[in-house]
């Protein structure tokens, strides 16, 4: 047997004796591998991390609204990809008790390396955004979680941002769907706009909104993006700029209107950063934010009625480069990857303020880039 399988049967002994409170979490990598490991929500301790598949660079992880399956995006082998390190999307059967996944496919995206995807609300259409090649793509899903030929390319165009060095041309870097299903919105990083886009999940088919884009600060570089809760307000996390964009949402025209830019950043830092993640607590009270650079996270309070935020508390993210975390679905856990310093870090979060607790509780695992929780 080999050191997989046993791992596996090691977890699936384990898995029939857990507790309720224990919650099934999937970690991407950037170098080989997705880990499973168990979460236990009554004291915040955390299973062995399993290789539950062994993808190349797996990086971000997405699953579809039933939770049977799961799409990564990863490097494919030479013939899928039209050259070597070129990427695109694979879809796997999820195990609900083990974790395990089992490979179905693999598309490519085209000549890049997608950094991030979605399924949409239907599950029917995975989209993801190719930050090499400055396009955002989509491909459509069977009815068995497989994917089909990739159904949409669109390639980004516009002015650069100031950045020579990082904004020489487009770079979209992740993709949010709106509440209702009706847009997706692609944060560009190299031309420091927000693309949004029509999409039709019977064809899989994406189409430029009116209006097509939001603007944020110059040189500040747009990364990922999260919805309100209750869909009324988006935040936009720039990489660059350590700052996060408010944005007011119009539902009907899928329109962003800049409302606030608040920095992310300690005070006083005039280091080299570069911001990662951002999420907010379900209810929507608190976001969340991680720089590395200074490697903190950045707490900071929402105003429900005009969606602006207050900073509360920076805090170590208790490794190197925190490239992404995720907060518990009943939001008392938040579990950074710091992807320098190879391990996922639990933090409890305190309901009151929001603010975040260590708990000395990690799991090593190999440059871990993407935390979801199942």
């Amino acid at each position: 047997m080999n050191r997989l399988n046993r791992w596996l049967a090691c977890f699936l002994a384990s898995a029939g004796s857990l507790s309720a409170a224990q919650r099934l979490v999937f970690i991407g990598t950037g170098s080989h591998g997705i880990y499973a490991l168990r979460l236990d929500t009554s004291d915040g301790t955390l299973s062995t991390p399993v290789l539950v598949a062994d993808p190349k660079d797996p990086g971000f992880l997405a699953l579809d609204p039933s939770r049977r399956h799961l799409y990564a995006v990863d490097e494919l082998p030479p013939g899928l990809a039209v050259r070597p390190g070129a990427g695109g999307a694979s879809a796997y059967a999820v195990d609900a008790n083990s974790g395990q996944l089992t490979p179905l496919d693999q598309q490519p995206s085209g000549d890049g390396a997608p950094p991030h995807l979605v399924v949409d609300a239907t599950g029917r259409m995975l989209i993801a955004a190719d930050y090499g090649a400055g396009t955002v793509c989509a491909w459509p899903i069977a009815g068995d979680g497989s994917l089909g030929p990739r159904s949409a390319l669109i390639l980004h165009h516009g002015r650069p941002g100031p950045n020579r060095d990082r904004q020489s041309r487009p770079h979209p870097h992740s993709v949010t769907l709106s509440p209702d299903n009706r847009f997706v919105f692609v944060c560009d990083l190299g031309l420091d706009r927000v693309f949004s886009y029509r999409i039709d999940p019977a064809r899989a088919a994406l189409a430029p909104n009116d209006p097509p884009f939001a603007a944020v600060p110059a040189g500040a570089g747009p990364r990922h993006s999260k919805f309100s809760p209750d869909g009324r307000f988006f935040y936009v996390l720039n990489e660059m700029g350590g700052s996060i964009c408010v944005f007011a949402y119009d539902a009907a025209r899928g329109a962003l209107l800049l409302r606030q830019t608040i920095s992310t950043l300690p005070a006083g830092f005039h280091g080299a950063n570069t911001s990662a993640e951002i999420r907010l607590d379900p209810l929507g009270r608190f976001v969340y934010a991680s720089n590395r650079g200074p490697d903190t996270l950045a707490v900071f309070a929402r105003d429900p009625l005009r969606g602006t935020l207050t900073a509360v508390q920076t805090i170590s993210s208790g490794g190197g480069q925190p490239r992404n975390f995720a907060l518990s679905p009943d939001g008392r856990w938040l579990l950074c990857a710091n992807r320098a310093s190879n391990n996922v870090v639990v933090f409890r979060v305190h309901g009151a303020d929001g603010r975040l607790e260590p708990t000395a509780v990690a799991a090593a695992v190999g440059q871990p880039i993407c935390v979801l929780f199942f």
